[in-house]
């Protein structure tokens, strides 16, 4: 049995904390283990394509378990699509291994919108550029971080700067 999480039934946060947003992710352990955080945390995921698998990917299923009904996952064709969509109150602040500020220096607000970019080639320049964009610090010989630690990293720490704990 194949799972399409397109299918699926899911929950839908109102007024949520925080967004979280994927530029065409590359891995599907990755985004199921981002899904179940957001699922876990009432927030929604938004998911620039085009994605570098099939949402009925095994390892996607896989990586979320059987919590895709109590995620919010939102589709969008291209990043200007995306844009389109944000709530215009809202600001979209931008995650990168190569950003000049590091994550703790970020003011986020309630309802902002988290994004970070591919596995191996990251966002854009012109992304980063137009938008305030933080790292998190490596002091190791390691090249980056997984993608889905990073976000588990900036999400809690943005979800206790706003003070959902």
């Amino acid at each position: 049995m194949t799972l399409d999480i397109t299918k699926i039934k899911h929950r839908v946060f109102e007024n949520p904390y925080l967004h979280i947003v994927l530029y065409r992710p590359e891995i599907p352990a990755n985004t199921g283990n981002i899904s179940r955080l957001c699922g876990a945390a009432e927030i929604p995921l938004h998911l620039i394509h085009p994605l570098g698998f099939k949402v009925d990917d095994k390892h996607l299923k896989r990586a979320g378990l059987d919590y895709w009904h109590e995620v919010d996952i939102r589709h969008h064709l291209a990043f200007e699509a995306f844009i389109g969509s944000m709530d215009k109150d809202k600001r979209l602040l931008v995650f990168s291994r190569h950003a000049p500020n590091v994550y703790t220096e970020s003011e986020v607000s309630h309802g902002d919108y988290l994004l970070f970019g591919q596995e191996t080639l990251g966002l854009p320049e012109h992304i980063k550029a137009s938008y305030p964009c933080y790292s998190i610090p490596i002091w190791g010989k390691v090249r980056s971080l997984n993608l889905s630690t990073t976000v588990g990293i900036v999400t809690y720490h943005c979800l206790h700067q706003i003070g959902r704990f």
